[in-house]
């Protein structure tokens, strides 16, 4: 890409740059839950509109798709998807910005992606003369709980005009703030869904021998299939097995009868994502039948792994490389063992995910209480967002 339109993106970006720090401010003050982004998706419809893009609203819900029409003659479109929910945590960060809704806020950074989508709309609004085809913004409800990217899908978002490639962002706290992170080809885990159910028999807390403790023998499924997975499975296809919720009992004086375990499972290779539910079923059924239980195993297939496509993530790498320094780019060696449902959007086309470091010494991890993505990855993830869009044209052909 020639170097002045290089330099006439980040010349909007810091146009826009006090108003887009607003805006992520007021964002992360009132965050809303997946599927509920009401206040959010009126926002963000809002400036699309004033911008002049064709705007759809309520779509899958409380998404909104936004349609930039660019002044050359090529058919294709590409789309910028963006997120826009919160999580349940009560924030802790103390900042004069924090959340006004109790028990909710911005954790993953969903207030800083949709931020970097508006941005972006509004400098390549301001560019339109060097976009040769349309761009199609996707800011996504419900991300957090791996259903918004197939409501777009169910409701036709990518469809009139078709979507022929896409582009997406997700913050980072591991990486430092500003670095552009990329890496083609599986760039994130499959996540199932897993559920097990112990049945004993009750009994007086002072004689277990006459019961069947299913409290005892769910602890017993846990340790089993954790050490199964380091014992049995090829450490070279990682699998994460995390059981986050437990329930049983009705007072500490009587042998539990049943217990639910509420997990989730991450895998990367498909032939060990297939091989994971007959396998839990194994020990789950040995490990109960060994203790007299019966047991039911409930296992969902949910979100699948981010494919990067290597064309796209190579040019997406080169262009930031060329706008913001080569230093500001590194190439991920290993995929993340967290989900993203964009791969349910890049199971229908080609598409790639960058990561935007927003790591500094006093930052905290992802759905943590105390994040906070800051204001600093606002102009590099803009631009390697809009560069992206603009190089497309000349650097993919048909």
């Amino acid at each position: 890409m020639h170097p002045t339109l290089l330099q006439s993106i980040r010349t909007q970006i810091v146009s826009f740059l006090p108003r887009l720090i607003s805006l992520r401010h007021y964002l992360h003050a009132h965050p809303e839950l997946s599927g509920s982004e009401y206040q959010t998706a009126a926002c963000v419809a809002t400036i699309l509109t004033e911008l002049g893009l064709e705007v759809q609203t309520g779509v899958g819900g409380t998404g909104v798709v936004g349609l930039l029409k660019g002044t050359g003659t090529d058919g294709r479109t590409i789309g910028i998807r963006t997120d826009m929910d919160a999580l349940p945590i009560v924030e802790q960060t103390g900042l004069p910005y924090q959340s006004t809704v109790r028990g909710v806020m911005h954790a993953c950074g969903h207030d800083l992606h949709t931020t970097l989508g508006l941005g972006t709309a509004m400098v390549l609004t301001q560019l339109r003369e060097h976009i040769q085809g349309q761009v199609k913004f996707l800011f996504q409800p419900a991300e957090e709980t791996a259903e918004g990217a197939q409501w777009l899908v169910d409701e036709g978002a990518l469809e009139d005009p078709a979507v022929d490639a896409l582009f997406s962002v997700h913050c980072f706290p591991s990486l430092p703030m500003g670095i552009i992170g990329v890496r083609p080809g599986v760039f994130t885990a499959a996540a199932d869904s897993l559920e097990i159910e112990i049945i004993g028999r009750s009994g007086h807390g002072a004689r277990p021998h006459e019961a069947i403790d299913a409290i005892w023998i769910a602890a017993n499924v846990m340790t089993s299939l954790q050490q199964g997975i380091s014992r049995m499975h090829n450490p070279l296809r990682p699998v994460v097995l995390t059981i986050g919720q437990i329930q049983g009992g009705r007072a500490p004086n009587i042998i539990c009868d049943h217990v639910s375990l509420w997990g989730t499972v991450r895998s990367l290779d498909p032939q060990t994502r297939a091989a994971l539910p007959g396998w839990i079923k194994q020990i789950v059924a040995q490990t109960c039948g060994a203790f007299g239980a019966e047991f039911r195993v409930h296992y969902t297939n949910g979100t699948p792994s981010v494919v990067n496509d290597s064309q796209l993530t190579t040019m997406v790498a080169n262009l930031a490389r060329q706008g913001l320094g080569k230093d500001q780019v590194r190439s991920l060696n290993e995929p993340s063992m967290g989900a993203e449902d964009f791969a349910v959007l890049c199971q229908k086309i080609p598409g790639t995910m960058f990561r935007l470091g927003v790591g500094h010494p006093d930052v905290q991890t992802l759905h943590h209480p105390g994040f906070d993505s800051g204001d600093e990855g606002i102009l590099p993830g803009i631009f390697t967002l809009s560069s992206a869009a603009l190089g497309f044209w000349s650097l993919i052909k048909d």
